[in-house]
């Protein structure tokens, strides 16, 4: 039987599984619990903390583990309350550039929904729109060192600016 986890789990053993070798929580400044959980690393991770002193969206949290990711390392993104399967979906994902992955939901006005083109290249994402024109939804994201720190760079070059 498997031992009851916080669901923060699911992710980092799926981000581990995928060959990641060290593993960033961007936490809030009162978040010690999630400190204490990680603390040793998990398997052969080892754990990284980085504080967003106050909750302004999710480009400045992805953004602030930017100066601990090398240029050359494969950056592996997923918020900690999403569960998706399958367990290897990382694995799935290309290395060479920015990629989602997907899964299909029943209500995807509830989340970010991902419109795709023929050639599955993301044309749009809908967040938490009433009448999404997808019920695929984005789950994590897989890229490259350097693209999100070009990213980063355009996310500062526009003022920081995160409608999400």
């Amino acid at each position: 039987t498997e031992r009851p986890c916080a669901v923060s789990e699911y992710l980092v053993r799926r981000m581990v599984r995928a060959g990641a070798d060290k593993i960033c929580f961007v936490i809030g400044s009162g978040k010690s619990d999630i400190l204490e959980y990680y603390s040793a690393g998990y398997a052969d991770a080892a754990a990284l903390f980085v504080v967003q002193p106050s909750p302004v969206g999710l480009c400045d949290a992805i953004f602030r583990a930017a100066p601990l990711v090398a240029a050359d390392e494969t950056v592996l993104v997923g918020l900690p309350d999403t569960i998706w399967f399958p367990e290897d979906g990382f694995l799935a994902l290309p290395d060479d550039g920015l990629s989602f992955l997907l899964f299909p939901v029943d209500q995807p006005e509830f989340f970010d929904a991902v419109v795709v083109d023929e050639d599955d290249r993301v044309k749009q994402i809908q967040v938490k729109q009433p009448n999404a024109q997808s019920n695929w939804i984005w789950g994590a994201f897989k890229m490259p060192g350097r693209t999100l720190h070009q990213l980063a760079a355009l996310w500062r070059e526009r003022d920081r600016c995160d409608e999400y």
